[in-house]
């Protein structure tokens, strides 16, 4: 198998080594290439599942935005159910959707949201739900299901309010009103990119931000082991999961169909049937 040659590393790695942030133009064209990429997936009804910073690379070794590629689709699906959600949660603690944590059925919409989560990283310096390296995993993922964003920080004085509206569009808790990747890349932050400052955003602000280098790196990995030292699931009887429940309903109404059937058959055959004569009949001579 031949792969292609990714040289420009993580897009992790570039949050985390860069000593000033991005501009908002630089911003806008890594977010409008990965935007496009999960349009195309989602017409497919291909879900990714766990789109972060980790799984995003760089071809080109000058990070060029449009040789950006998603990798690692080891959690990927495509919809199979009639509603066309998603049952298995599969994620990365610190872009993970709300839907996805209360286990109750989510569709491709958490890519959009894993992507929300990102772009304010990227406009910021600093992730959305771990505020600092001492945030327990339960506070992290609760933070995430709460689905809470706080725009108070002096940065985002210095952020576009198109931006900020697309932020809070993606990152929206519920799933019904989230924006699609389709919308999202014809939103109107992304209309005029060209004319956004092309200047570091914390050379906007005037002020050094605290949240670059180790501090991001710290929350990140924290946000990572809040996803693998999450409390542990108790045993229970595989028939008591919600799958097994749910998949005895449709054995029982499948025989239940069978034997309603069934019935309705003999009795329609009982019916149509000619009457057999008594055997003593079928032995009597005819008399002349």
């Amino acid at each position: 198998m031949v792969e292609e040659l990714c040289e420009g590393g993580e897009l992790l790695d570039r949050l985390v080594n860069k000593r000033a942030l991005g501009s908002e133009k630089e911003v806008a064209a890594i977010m409008s290439n990965l935007l496009f990429a999960v349009k195309y997936l989602h017409s497919h009804q291909v879900a990714h599942r766990d789109l972060t910073a980790a799984n995003i690379l760089f071809a080109s070794k000058d990070g060029d935005p449009s040789s950006l590629r998603i990798v690692d689709f080891g959690f990927a699906k495509q919809s199979r159910a009639e509603n066309g959600m998603l049952m298995t949660p599969c994620y990365t603690a610190q872009f993970v959707a709300p839907e996805v944590l209360r286990k109750q059925g989510y569709d491709r919409s958490c890519d959009v949201w894993s992507l929300g989560v990102l772009l304010h990283t990227m406009l910021t310096g600093f992730t959305p739900f771990a505020m600092g390296p001492n945030d327990t995993p339960d506070q992290i993922l609760q933070r995430v299901g709460d689905g809470k964003i706080s725009m108070t920080h002096p940065v985002w004085e210095s952020i576009s309010e198109d931006a900020k509206d697309l932020v809070k569009k993606m990152l929206d808790v519920d799933p019904n009103r989230r924006v699609t990747a389709k919308q999202a890349v014809q939103h109107k932050w992304f209309g005029h990119k060209e004319t956004l400052p092309d200047r570091p955003i914390q050379e906007v602000k005037g002020e050094p931000l605290d949240m670059t280098d180790v501090k991001l790196q710290t929350c990140l990995n924290q946000t990572y082991k809040a996803m693998s030292s999450a409390p542990s699931v108790t045993l229970r009887p595989v028939g008591s999961s919600a799958l097994a429940k749910r998949r005895m309903k449709d054995i029982i109404y499948a025989n239940y169909a069978k034997n309603v059937s069934a019935n309705a058959y003999c009795r329609m055959d009982h019916t149509l049937s000619p009457t057999r004569p008594p055997v003593t009949k079928m032995f009597c001579r005819t008399k002349l």
